[in-house]
């Protein structure tokens, strides 16, 4: 039997774990001004002060803690009706420094969310499309492409959808690499790093510059979380490729496009070396198109906001990596 929710009402209670990182910042501010209440729980590891300006808003609780802690998630799971684990060590350098760390919050807690939460309890889950892992880049990958991840980061984003998927009242999003500014800004992933050399430094070095990738702005993520909400009937109990289509490049192709916008932004193609990340795909987002949602920001778009946030970053702040 389906939770009567009225859709961005203010009884539907909506509980993010990890909510004050890159995409939880812009999720909770995304999700009370459309009527949810939001209950944050995250465990400040970078003493991020990204969810400051919601504190006046009567529909949104911070609670710091760890997402490993049971008893505290248990406590949590009594009042939500739509649960987000966003918790998560993120990237695949920051998981080959602490791969302990890594499993226990990325799968274990996952796991055990799971397994304390209420059946009727939906769980949207962002895991990532690095999962397909070294492919062609010639052929779209679907929801039906063999995983095949060549990170611990991936495999442990990929056993955690693998758990959600075999449970009832979920749906995972297989997001693309993401863009754009955020008040808890990251500067490793690929576009914003690409844009912050441009502007700080004004060179990069790219090595493997034909392998592609596919990229999403972060409001075109959070946009994506609340359709979920509200179509959970016709998405649940499947994974969604979330992406940009017509973002589907070569990391060559992305810098040539930041250069229009920061010409003075030298770039050499490297023939010797090799790039740690291996990842070489193109992404099919149809599944997600079929259930009425698309990506509407342009990569376009994106480089231009963040050449104007830059203007505000110094030093090396935000870098996870």
């Amino acid at each position: 039997m389906w939770p009567e929710w009225k859709r961005g009402g203010d009884s539907t209670k909506v509980l993010v774990t990890g909510g004050a990182g890159y995409l939880g910042s812009v999720l909770s501010e995304h999700l009370l001004k459309l009527g949810y209440q939001v209950t944050v729980i995250d465990n400040l590891m970078y003493q991020q002060q990204s969810l400051f300006h919601l504190c006046a808003n009567p529909d949104f609780e911070f609670v710091v803690g760890d997402v490993r802690d049971e008893n505290l998630i248990k406590r949590l799971l009594k009042d939500a009706d739509v649960i987000i684990p966003l918790a998560a060590v993120v990237g695949a350098p920051a998981c080959e420094r602490d791969p302990w760390l890594a499993e226990s919050v990325n799968l274990g807690a996952v796991r055990a969310l799971n397994r304390l939460r209420s059946a009727r309890q939906l769980v949207i889950f962002p895991t990532t499309n690095s999962g397909y892992g070294t492919k062609s880049g010639d052929a779209y990958c679907t929801e039906d492409t063999p995983l095949e991840p060549i990170s611990h980061y991936g495999r442990t984003k990929v056993g955690a959808e693998a758990e959600l998927l075999n449970s009832a009242n979920t749906i995972t999003l297989r997001l693309a690499t993401v863009f754009g500014m955020s008040p808890r800004m990251r500067l490793d992933l690929l576009v914003n790093h690409f844009v912050y050399a441009a502007i700080t430094e004004g060179y990069i070095v790219i090595f493997e510059k034909d392998f592609k990738r596919n990229y999403i702005h972060i409001r075109d993520v959070a946009d994506c979380f609340v359709h979920c909400i509200g179509n959970f009937e016709r998405m649940v109990g499947r994974p969604y490729n979330a992406g940009l289509d017509s973002a589907n490049l070569s990391k060559k192709q992305l810098a040539l496009k930041i250069k229009e916008y920061v010409p003075r932004f030298y770039v050499h193609f490297a023939e010797v070396g090799e790039d740690p990340d291996k990842r070489n795909y193109i992404v099919s987002n149809q599944r997600l198109r079929e259930a009425s949602f698309e990506a509407q920001r342009t990569l376009d778009e994106g480089i231009q906001e963040l050449v104007k946030g830059y203007r505000m970053i110094g030093g090396g702040a935000f870098k996870n990596a």
